[in-house]
């Protein structure tokens, strides 16, 4: 039944990719229907994003209160009408009414089934799990592709994608009993499993400090932020780059972003069996170095092709960063205060999707698309930064902490 239950989670974070992709690649036809400027885009995607922090903000209450599977129900109601509002909206307003709850559902479906998977789940899953996101959010672009390519409009495609949430709001109707028996059969949880695990808590002063003032949270929450910022950026304005810079079509131009996508699926699906052999800052580092490189194929002058391999190479680098980071948080700064940093990251890692890819819109909108590589570049590189800081301290304690043992046993 565990098992079972496995497949209709993976099945719920499918549907919480495919909306996420939809607006950067639709978004040149929706400008010129309503007349909007370029940076519109930005706003409408802050305005998602702005729901999905508040949501998760209060999730914590909300799924105390009425239960992983309640919550998990109304959401994807919540981002199936959403959506389907999207399809009817007669004006640019309407994009942004329907914007909030499909920020909303979206935002408590990611937290409370991070949440039930790191609880009953083994560590593994939570690649998987962002994997299966991957899922969603590359067929979002492919669905709305075959719409955009033939004689039907973008409207067409937010309908189909809704219609596919609606399918799952009533897949998991009829599954609300399993939660709390698949919950209460469970025998693994993130305690048990971080007890039998050869890591080191690097963070070994962390008991005398406040969360915030842990040292090393604050470079962990900017490498969050730019993590989120790349990821979204890519994902929002890749395909506006395609179009104006490389001069692609609009659909082609869907497909490979829909690649980049691709690469962070294919990644994370790769990262679950790596985990195994491999520890998660190599691969975090690792990761990095990928993504940086791909960027760096967007920036040269190179031709059109060579932008198709960066896509997917910077997909493929950020596959294995975000779950492995998540993963590591109790690791890096102690079982007592890693919820609340866990927290903090979350609310951090939103904020990036916020507001950084809507800086893009409007520094593009005063310069030219064209800036859109150095940009991500940038992201990459500060994240990588924030990321080697944080290994150097974690490293500085843990042999401070090996030079304290020693001097025990002497």
């Amino acid at each position: 039944m565990a098992t079972f239950f496995l497949v209709i989670i993976y099945l719920a974070f499918i549907s919480l990719g495919l909306p996420d992709s939809l607006l950067g690649v639709s978004w040149s036809l929706m400008q010129s229907e309503f007349g909007a400027l370029l940076e519109t885009a930005g706003l409408l995607f802050m305005t998602i994003a702005g729901g999905t922090i508040i949501s998760s903000f209060f999730s914590g209450a909300v799924l105390n209160r009425f239960g992983t599977g309640i919550v998990t129900f109304f959401s994807c109601l919540m981002t199936a009408g959403a959506l389907l509002g999207f399809h009817f909206a007669p004006s640019l307003v309407w994009l942004f009414i329907c914007a909030i709850p499909l920020g909303l559902g979206a935002g408590a479906v990611d937290t409370g089934l991070n949440n039930y998977v790191a609880s009953h789940y083994k560590a593994h899953h939570m690649s998987w799990l962002h994997c299966f996101w991957g899922v969603g959010a590359t067929l979002g672009p492919v669905i709305m592709a075959q719409f955009i390519s033939g004689q039907q409009s973008w409207r067409s495609g937010y309908l189909a994608i809704a219609g596919l949430q609606f399918v799952l709001v009533v897949i998991l109707f009829f599954t609300l009993p399993l939660w709390n028996k698949v919950g209460g059969n469970s025998n693994v949880n993130a305690t048990i499993e971080l007890e039998n695990t050869n890591s080191t808590f690097y963070g070994a002063d962390a008991e005398n400090h406040k969360p915030i003032q842990i040292r090393g949270v604050k470079l962990a929450l900017i490498s969050f932020l730019f993590y989120c910022g790349a990821e979204a950026t890519m994902g929002l304005w890749g395909s506006s780059f395609l179009v104006n810079v490389k001069d692609l079509s609009v659909d082609v131009a869907a497909k490979w972003v829909s690649l980049y996508y691709a690469g962070i699926t294919i990644g994370r699906l790769i990262t679950g069996f790596i985990t195994l052999k491999i520890g998660n800052r190599t691969l975090i580092r690792m990761g990095q170095i990928i993504a940086l490189v791909g960027a760096a194929l967007l920036l040269l002058p190179l031709p059109s092709t060579f932008s198709l391999v960066g896509f997917i190479m910077v997909g493929l680098g950020l596959a294995p960063i975000f779950p492995c980071m998540l993963h590591d948080t109790p690791i890096r700064f102690g079982q007592k205060h890693s919820q609340t940093i866990m927290g903090y990251q979350m609310a951090v890692a939103y904020t990036g999707s916020t507001f950084l890819p809507p800086l893009l819109g409007f520094l593009a909108a005063h310069s030219t698309i064209g800036i859109f590589p150095f940009v991500i570049a940038g992201f990459i590189a500060i994240m990588l930064w924030g990321s080697e800081k944080l290994n150097a301290i974690l490293n500085r304690n843990e042999l401070i902490r090996v030079e304290n043992n020693n001097s025990t046993v002497i």
